[in-house]
């Protein structure tokens, strides 16, 4: 089989590389910076152009990081490599391996909903396809952009009418930039914690459009108090730092607020559904549009979809790999500026 799985992760035996390895290897292709598929390492690393920097930072200067363009195509050891976007964060690729007429697409992490923050999810064609299950049960399913923005401007404006400071916390990398993307600048000031702030310039540097955003300075929080949205990462949740921002309303932007009961046991006054991985249709769509016959499911509710995937006829099997999905990015982000 051209894809293989290993104690250091997904293998490709007739090319001698690893993609999203666990731990370091010689060479390893890397589907997107979040930290749980970007690892320290690797001598040398093959990502895409636009998420080169992102996965730069993650896996240190000492690894060599090549990035190519979305769909061209390179050859190592006899196996054409190509990278294909994902729709996740910035930069996440879908990796398409071919090798003697066979051809397998491992997927990373991906979503299929419209983002202007990222490139849009395209299907490839294959006859083996490695798939996500974050959300793979059909109790997930996400709304659309206009309405879920809607929610959250509604709310903003709500707390600027009781006094009090709108923070979100969601991930550093991705979903932060996703909300900034999203929401209606013209309502009030924003500001962002240090670990969103510092791969704002990435992203506007690869022509994503984001409001402007200033970094949460003690001067800034007190300036825009009452009126300001914050984005922050969950690490920074009951720390010393929010108390500057005093009096506030908190939400939690995440894929498991759907449900019921997450937003309470996070003590939240708000919870927003807020994906950067597929829904159920989101899933099963993405694994429709390949034409793989052959489906290798990966981490999250794995069990759930290789079980309706074959009583649809599909050859599937989990993976047991040490992906996270939304549970990795949830955790502490791993930043020095995680407290202020």
């Amino acid at each position: 089989m051209l894809i293989q799985e290993t104690k250091r992760g997904l293998y490709c035996p007739a090319g001698n590389f690893y993609v999203d390895p666990y731990r370091g290897a010689d060479f390893a292709v890397v589907t997107h910076g979040h930290a749980d598929h970007a690892r320290w390492g690797s001598k040398k690393v093959l990502t895409s152009t636009s998420g080169k920097n992102l996965v730069q930072a993650r896996v240190g200067d000492k690894t060599l990081v090549q990035g190519i363009p979305f769909g061209e195509s390179l050859v190592h050891n006899g196996v054409t490599i190509s990278l294909h976007p994902a729709g996740h964060i910035l930069g996440s690729a879908q990796v398409r391996l071919e090798h003697k007429g066979e051809v397998v697409v491992i997927s990373g992490d991906y979503k299929t909903l419209p983002d202007p923050t990222c490139e849009e999810f395209e299907p490839v064609s294959c006859h083996t396809f490695i798939t996500e299950s974050t959300f793979g049960l059909p109790i997930y399913r996400w709304q659309p952009n206009d309405v879920l923005f809607e929610e959250i401007n509604a709310w903003w404006r709500d707390c600027q009418n009781q006094n009090k400071t709108a923070v979100v916390f969601a991930y550093a990398l991705g979903k932060a930039q996703r909300i900034l993307g999203g929401v209606d600048r013209e309502i009030g000031p924003i500001l962002v914690h240090g670990a969103v702030h510092r791969f704002l310039d990435e992203y506007r540097a690869q022509g994503i459009d984001l409001p402007d955003a200033e970094y949460a300075s003690v001067e800034h929080a007190k300036a825009t108090k009452g009126k300001a949205l914050l984005i922050a990462p969950p690490s920074a949740m009951g720390t010393p730092w929010m108390k500057k921002f005093r009096p506030v309303s908190m939400a939690f932007a995440s894929g498991w607020m759907a449900v019921r009961g997450s937003r309470r046991r996070r003590s939240m006054d708000k919870g927003f559904v807020v994906s950067d991985h597929a829904d159920w249709e989101g899933l099963l769509g993405a694994i429709e549009a390949t034409g793989a016959e052959n489906i290798g499911v990966t981490h999250g509710h794995g069990e759930t979809l290789v079980r309706w995937l074959q009583e649809q006829g599909k050859h599937a099997w989990k993976l047991n790999t040490q992906f996270q999905g939304e549970a990795g990015e949830d955790r502490t982000e791993e930043s020095t500026e995680a407290s202020e």
